[in-house]
Formats: C-alpha cells, sequence, structure tokens
C-alpha cells in the first residue's frame, strides 16, 4: 500500500505546484477560482487506510494554505474530504473493487464517478467559501462564486478523467 502512496507523489506534486503556480493567479470574471488539486485526493488508492487520506489531504491543502496565504481554510475543507470519501465511495459504487483500484471512470463507472467527484467537490467548495467569507455579507455572491467554482473544477476533474478512460487501474 506504501507503494501505491509512493505512485502518487509526483501527480500530487504536479497538481499542487499547478494549483501554486497557475491556478491560484486564474480568477475569472473576478469570481471564478478552480480548485483542481483535489484532484489528487479523489485519485487516491480506495484502499488506503481513512487516516493516511486525512493526512494527504490535510498537508495537500496547507501546502496550498503556505503559498496561498489562506491560513488554514483549505487545510479545513481538504481534511473534510478526506474524512468524507471512503463512506461516499460506498454509497457510489456497489460490488467489491480491486485491492489496488483507483476511483476512476473505469472502475467506478462514468456516472458513478461523476457523481463522487462532484460531492466531494461541493463539500470543499462550500466548506471553502463559507470559512472565507466568514460573514454571510452577501448570500448572493457567494453563492455565485461556489457555484461558478464548483463547475469550472468539476468539469476540469472530468476532463482530466476522460483523458484517463483507457488506461487500467493500476496507473
Amino acid at each position: 500500500m506504501i507503494k501505491r502512496i509512493l505512485k502518487t507523489l509526483p501527480r500530487f506534486a504536479f497538481f499542487i505546484l499547478l494549483q501554486i503556480w497557475v491556478l491560484d493567479n486564474l480568477h475569472l470574471f473576478g469570481t471564478v477560482e478552480p480548485f483542481l488539486y483535489i484532484y489528487v485526493i479523489l485519485k487516491l488508492p480506495i484502499h488506503i487506510s481513512r487516516s493516511q487520506v486525512i493526512l494527504l489531504s490535510f498537508l495537500s491543502g496547507l501546502i496550498i494554505d503556505v503559498f496561498s496565504n489562506t491560513p488554514g481554510m483549505h487545510a479545513a475543507a481538504c481534511t473534510l474530504i478526506g474524512f468524507l470519501r471512503r463512506p461516499l465511495i460506498g454509497v457510489y459504487v456497489t460490488g467489491e473493487l480491486a485491492e489496488d483500484a483507483t476511483p476512476a471512470y473505469h472502475t467506478f463507472g462514468i456516472a458513478a464517478f461523476m457523481r463522487y467527484a462532484a460531492t466531494l467537490t461541493v463539500i470543499h467548495h462550500v466548506t471553502l467559501f463559507l470559512i472565507e467569507s466568514v460573514s454571510l455579507f452577501d448570500p448572493a455572491y457567494l453563492f455565485l462564486r461556489m457555484f461558478a467554482s464548483f463547475i469550472l473544477t468539476a468539469l476540469c476533474i472530468f476532463v482530466l478523467e476522460a483523458f484517463n478512460i483507457n488506461r487500467k487501474s493500476s496507473d
């Protein structure tokens, strides 16, 4: 299992650096912010322990927080989706999965993977934006930011996963 986590590290580093260097500087219409780094959390191997997922989720959020000057906001949102990830897999996927399987279109099915990814993305974005706003001063603008960022992030995740559609679960 440690071997699977170590194989994930290059993907982890790539998406964290992409988020820090490119996506954090991208604010479409002053409202939409893509948070593609959560793709790494979504794609962690299915059968790694919950504590390992939570730790890796926390670390990815903490790294983003350090470079984005957002004290603990990403770490909190990522820790929550890391905590909820395994139960959501159980909700959306019926039947047994291979020991070394990773969440993907070919292991979950396209509809189940999209529901899984969309649910965790919504949870992440709602948590992040609610923590960021602290007060609900302008709820319409807050909802617009959450919804638009969710749509962009989910669309990017679905497109990325489409490039992996023919890959085996041992990627």
